[in-house]
């Protein structure tokens, strides 16, 4: 069965939201608020604090909260390039250098260009390295290396060929050029022009490099819808669907520049519509906060997430079997198998995960459960590493880590919760909140609301969040009003219509 694959951008006050879906299911979710911008990708002039060699690693000031952590085996080792691209691309060797040589060479307040390759998380500042690159919608600049290497997602070795000649020309003599999935069937005038664009981009950066004090960010990645659109929106795309007329155009435009040729299947959709709900995706996005995930037959899985590592249990549930119990426990795990690959996507988690299937006796049937876990997992951009099942029956495995996990993105902590420990963020929160007058808005033809909000979440918007209410007046024609309710919780808001005078909070 092939597989329809769908982009959904939908725009907000709070931020946007960019979802993935294939064959309906959402496989993965970026959030972009202007509070929480990404950093992946983004270069900075850094000065070094500190450098630990029994950790093998120095910590830089790039002007941020916490120092960025740059290990030492991220000093000339360009296998980090996966990181700052969701390309794919020929291997590379790895530059092998002596930890001895490095604490030598790295000294304190010296200063030093890097790039970002991990997100903060979890009190940690972000992930560095040495290693620079500038990526293009077409290709990706790599300074101070010297190869040539073609998407591993182009299977015409003829095509190969006529990409590698052009960019041997374009190519400088002591750089790297990774030449992307998307280059393909572009002739060679859109490829010369890509380059001058990431060309210029770099010459900037080492002009910055040299006059500006440090820390300073020298360069900064695009916004998160952007990128998904130059890394993601390739011909396996079948639409992409966008509820804002400003972005529409802005990426219309993107396209048009690089001749692309799925531009038309970029669709706007009226800001009336809201697409997350017609398509099923803000379900499948309050679903994914669950601990229990239901699958077809009636099994399930459950997701525990702990300081040190995330465990999945595989559950027969309510799975009635008409098979032996061996047959019947090969057929839930095998089921699991492409469940527990998108919720890893889904909730974008990293680090260690060990996954309790069913217990299996026949060796035979651990392997096909190995190797259909493997076959969802192909899916998966994030590098993962599994090392099999264990004595005890349980596979464990890691999974690329490069920015927060869903949850985190979503929600904060809160002190006074007493259960997950987390609540939905400020930023999400004005999502749920328009998204409410969104809704309310296509019922009623009320346009005098009053908004009654927990203290922190009042002061927050009408303090920080001043221009939120004026977008929402002007975007849906309505007065509202933001005022205090103490005996509203964090979360929870009341919504009084002066035209109907009464609480209409829950007529949406």
């Amino acid at each position: 069965m092939s597989s329809n694959k769908e982009i959904f951008i939908n725009s907000s006050v709070g931020g946007n939201r960019i979802a993935i879906v294939e064959n309906k299911e959402l496989t993965e979710l970026f959030i972009d608020t202007p509070d929480h911008r990404r950093l992946v990708g983004s270069i900075y002039k850094g000065r070094i604090q500190n450098v630990i060699p029994g950790m093998q690693a120095a910590f830089v000031d790039i002007g941020h909260d916490l120092n960025a952590f740059l290990p030492f085996s991220e000093i000339g080792n360009s296998d980090n390039l996966k990181n700052l691209s969701f390309d794919d691309s020929d291997k590379r060797g790895k530059i092998n250098i002596n930890a001895k040589d490095l604490h030598s060479n790295l000294k304190i307040n010296d200063d030093i260009l890097v790039q970002v390759i991990k997100e903060p998380f979890s009190g940690k500042g972000p992930r560095v390295t040495t290693d620079i690159s500038i990526p293009g919608s077409l290709m990706v600049l790599v300074p101070n290396e010297n190869y040539l290497g073609i998407s591993r997602k182009i299977n015409d070795r003829y095509e190969k060929r006529r990409l590698r000649k052009i960019a041997e020309k374009l190519r400088p003599k002591g750089f790297g050029l990774i030449i992307r999935t998307i280059a393909e069937g572009l002739d060679e005038q859109n490829l010369t022009s890509d380059f001058n664009k990431v060309w210029k981009t770099w010459k900037l950066v080492e002009s910055k490099s040299k006059n500006k004090k440090s820390p300073y960010p020298v360069y900064k990645d695009f916004d998160t819808s952007e990128q998904v659109i130059r890394d993601l929106f390739t011909s396996d795309i079948s639409n992409l669907y966008i509820d804002n007329k400003a972005i529409y155009k802005k990426i219309r435009k993107y396209l048009k520049e690089l001749n692309h040729q799925r531009i038309d299947s970029v669709k706007l959709i009226p800001s009336n519509q809201y697409i997350f709900d017609t398509h099923n995706i803000e379900q499948q996005i309050k679903k994914s906060f669950k601990r229990k995930v239901w699958m077809k037959s009636g099994s399930h899985l459950y997701i525990e997430h702990t300081e040190a590592m995330l465990v999945i249990d595989v559950n027969s549930g309510r799975f009635i079997g008409k098979k032996d119990h061996e047959s019947n426990s090969l057929a839930i795990n095998l089921e699991s198998c492409k469940e527990v690959a998108r919720q890893l996507r889904l909730r974008d988690i990293g680090g260690l995960i060990v996954i309790d299937f069913i217990d299996l006796q026949k060796e035979s049937n651990r392997k096909k459960v190995l190797s259909e876990f493997k076959k969802h997992l192909k899916k998966d951009r994030a590098k993962a590493s599994i090392s099999g099942f264990s004595d005890f029956g349980l596979l464990e495995m890691t999974r690329q880590r490069i920015r927060l996990d869903l949850v985190h993105t979503y929600k904060e902590e809160c002190s006074t919760c007493n259960g997950s420990g987390l609540i939905l963020s400020k930023e999400s929160m004005l999502i749920t909140l328009e998204t409410w007058i969104k809704r309310f808005r296509t019922k009623f033809s009320d346009k005098r609301l009053i908004v009654y909000l927990h203290p922190d979440e009042a002061n927050y918007i009408t303090k920080e969040k001043k221009h939120f209410i004026k977008n929402l007046l002007f975007k849906n024609w309505m007065l509202i009003e933001i005022k205090i309710n103490n005996e509203l919780s964090l979360n929870n808001f009341m919504i009084y219509s002066k035209k109907q005078r009464k609480d209409v909070t829950n007529e949406v």
